[in-house]
């Protein structure tokens, strides 16, 4: 089955993909910074149940946190499978996950269930659509922790109302290179939206690449959550699109065409230097200097890092052999393409 990354949709040459994450907890239990160990399995034995007795059972492969090595687990968190604080315990965790890698289910991260769903592109519509189906499937078994007043109750009161998080990861370079993002992104915060790195909350923007999301999740609706998020995404496409004219096409050209030299051609390649030229690239794409399919870009990005560089060996390599493996890699995947 086809990764949800390699395909295409509206504005991905832009947007990287629309994640719905949806927060919510089994009645009767306590959040799971409060849960024994045996409250831990039963929640996931419950969630188990429910997916894999379901006509959807085919579809999904359930992991054990607790089983897989550290490398398994850093992988999944640089795919944007998992969150790294879901890896950092693994004790009682789990994660159901989808073949094609569009939906997971952390269970026993901050809260008993946290279902996000991906699409590439601008579809945050998708995306909630799918993240619902599975949470009706789930609920269908199991009673979710719900009060007329206050919606789905959450372990952190801001999560508090919906449970929902609508965000879209952007490419932002020509925005990133006049130097006009902070004053930007000043103003969408005043409109309750928050902008992180591509790990989330506390990491750094890699790769021209901005985490745009809701704060509000009480008091509005998750119609209204991914209104407010869509209606920026395209602002700021507009504005990218504007600042790109604000440079030469020549040296556009030259940054482009450097940057995919040195991918195409280098014999080491440091994860850092890999998100810089992967940018540049990606700009040259979504104007037209080079003509490489986003989701071959995309699968570089996400096969890359740390832990998915070793993953088919299953052991940390050093440095210098990681670089190595990792232009290998990119060298094997460019090669198609002029």
């Amino acid at each position: 089955m086809s990764k949800w990354y390699l395909k295409e949709g509206k504005n991905s040459d832009l947007v990287f993909s629309s994640r719905i994450r949806l927060a919510r907890n089994l009645k009767g239990f306590p959040f799971p910074n409060k849960m024994t160990d045996e409250q831990k399995y039963s929640v996931i034995q419950k969630v188990s149940d429910a997916i894999f007795k379901s006509e959807l059972k085919d579809e999904y492969k359930f992991i054990d946190i607790d089983k897989i090595s550290e490398i398994e687990a850093y992988s999944l968190v640089e795919r944007h499978l998992v969150s790294p604080e879901f890896v950092s315990d693994t004790k009682g965790r789990a994660l159901i996950l989808k073949n094609d890698e569009s939906l997971s289910i952390m269970i026993n991260e901050e809260d008993h269930l946290r279902i996000q769903a991906l699409y590439s592109g601008l579809n945050l519509k998708k995306s909630l659509e799918e993240a619902l189906k599975i949470e009706k499937v789930i609920s269908s078994n199991n009673e979710l922790s719900f009060d007329e007043q206050f919606g789905y109750l959450t372990a952190c009161p801001t999560n508090l109302g919906t449970g929902l998080r609508a965000s879209v990861m952007i490419h932002l370079p020509a925005l990133e290179k006049l130097g006009v993002l902070d004053r930007i992104f000043n103003n969408i915060s005043k409109m309750g939206v928050a902008i992180r790195g591509i790990f989330g909350e506390g990491s750094k923007p890699k790769s021209s690449m901005y985490q745009i999301s809701n704060q509000v999740t009480l008091g509005i609706s998750e119609q209204k959550a991914i209104e407010i998020i869509d209606s920026i995404t395209n602002q700021l496409i507009e504005k990218e699109k504007e600042a790109i004219y604000a440079f030469e096409r020549s040296n556009l050209e030259d940054d482009v065409f450097r940057a995919l030299g040195t991918l195409k051609f280098a014999r080491k390649m440091s994860t850092e230097e890999m998100f810089k030229l992967i940018s540049d690239v990606r700009l040259g794409v979504s104007v037209g200097i080079i003509d490489i399919p986003i989701p071959v870009i995309n699968e570089i990005v996400l096969k890359t890092g740390k832990a998915g560089i070793c993953l088919a060996d299953n052991v940390t390599l050093d440095a210098d052999i990681r670089d190595s493996k990792r232009a290998n890699y990119i060298r094997d995947r460019l090669s198609l393409y002029n």
